[in-house]
């Protein structure tokens, strides 16, 4: 009875803890889904082009602001705790939300409407910045011996959770309200509900305990230690974040970008893309918490090197493929594979950078390599993506950057030799 106890409380605390990643993701990806209606909205409308690739470098200049919150707020996870930065980035998330529901459209308050609604992005990335390594470091922190993948691999899965809760509410929309009344107003319900989300993810926050690894620790190191920690392990933090490029982009591309990719350029319904982006959501959380089992089993560096070899491979391949005749059946075939290499490559590699970042700053080092990846390459897929068909007139060239991300992601996992046993069980 104790053990099955022991086990429930660690299900509600993944549960706790992975809540606020799940909101954090849910708005990023509404931001994404409806990148052409948003960028109609908020953007002059002259020119269509324009304004979505002015709503997808909105949807990115948000990473921009990644690596400042994963310096401030890291520090004041790693020196404060885990409970305690968890909290503080739920409360900024809420913030960022808000705004981007409420702002009316720039036809009615012209350019303030741009503004609010890049202000809204820029407040979500520097909370964003730190939420994904408080979350990684939390679980890998509080989970038991010899399953740390396996823990840890469900921070990724709160985000898929939020990709499929988007596309079934995507989905319903489509089904509910006409095209028009979804460009005018229906597309603002699902950001309305993630603001009624907010004080139900607090609720479950508040109840969390400190990790024992923080608490026990006898020294609890200062901002200036921390930032000192930080600089001191550059080279560390610059290969974790070239190990995390791969994830990024391959993430973005997947979930952030299908939709945008199966409409503007393989003319597909919506309804088509919504459906194909929840079974992404739904394969990536299978193939998570599966590969981060198999890691702690067989280590974390072979299934990086093996599923960075893999989207080299057939990335540009599969999506040349899909261009040649875009179809449900295709597009479907062709994100599920990619889901798959992702979800493995991903369930080595999160539970891997906790590993190889020294204690005393493993949040702010987190955080800070998988900010960088974000704000310099992933969280640019979308409008990257959207600008290397525009100039080449190739509909498959992004599979060119999936493929320059894994090159990222092979270097990165040959140069880091520590951590690529199998993890013991005492570990």
């Amino acid at each position: 009875m104790a053990e099955l106890s022991l086990r429930a409380e660690k299900i509600r605390t993944v549960i706790r803890v992975s809540s606020g990643n799940f909101l954090e993701m849910y708005d990023f990806f509404l931001f994404g889904y409806y990148a052409k209606i948003i960028g109609g909205t908020f953007f002059p409308k002259e020119n269509e082009f324009l304004s979505l690739m002015l709503a997808l470098i909105t949807f990115g200049v948000g990473f921009l602001m990644r690596p400042l919150g994963a310096i401030v707020l890291g520090a004041y996870i790693d020196q404060h705790g885990r409970r305690a930065g968890l909290l503080l980035t739920l409360s900024l998330m809420a913030v960022g939300v808000a705004l981007i529901a409420f702002v009316p459209g720039y036809a009615t308050i012209g350019i303030l409407a741009p503004i609010l609604v890049v202000i809204g992005r820029l407040v979500q990335g520097f909370s964003a910045g730190v939420e994904l390594g408080g979350v990684s470091v939390y679980l890998s922190e509080m989970a038991t011996p010899g399953n740390k993948g396996f823990y840890v691999s469900w921070q990724s899965g709160s985000q898929q959770i939020a990709v499929m809760v988007v596309a079934l509410l995507g989905v319903g929309l489509s089904f509910t309200l006409s095209p028009q009344d979804i460009g005018a107003w229906g597309w603002r319900i699902p950001f309305f509900l993630g603001c009624f989300i907010v004080p139900m993810i607090f609720l479950l926050r508040r109840n969390l305990t400190e990790t024992a690894a923080f608490a026990n620790r006898r020294h609890h190191a200062t901002a200036r230690e921390i930032f000192r920690g930080v600089a001191a392990h550059w080279p560390l933090v610059l290969a974790g974040m070239m190990m995390t490029t791969m994830t990024t982009v391959c993430f973005y591309f997947i979930t952030a970008y299908t939709p945008t990719f199966g409409t503007q350029q393989l003319h597909l319904s919506s309804t088509v893309s919504l459906v194909v982006t929840l079974c992404v959501g739904l394969s990536n959380l299978i193939w998570l918490p599966v590969m981060g089992a198999v890691s702690d089993r067989v280590g974390r560096r072979p299934l990086l090197i093996l599923f960075t070899l893999l989207t080299l491979a057939t990335a540009y391949p599969a999506l040349a493929w899909l261009i040649d005749a875009p179809s449900f059946a295709r597009l479907l075939t062709v994100e599920l594979w990619l889901s798959f290499l992702y979800g493995s490559y991903n369930g080595a590699m999160v539970v891997f950078l906790t590993e190889i970042m020294p204690e005393s700053i493993r949040t702010s080092g987190f955080a800070l390599a998988y900010s960088l990846a974000t704000a310099t390459f992933g969280g640019f897929t979308p409008a990257v993506s959207e600008y290397l068909i525009h100039v080449s007139d190739n509909r498959a060239m992004p599979g060119a950057w999936l493929s320059a991300a894994a090159l990222c992601g092979l270097i990165a996992a040959l140069a880091l030799k520590r951590a690529s046993a199998p993890v013991p069980a005492t570990a």
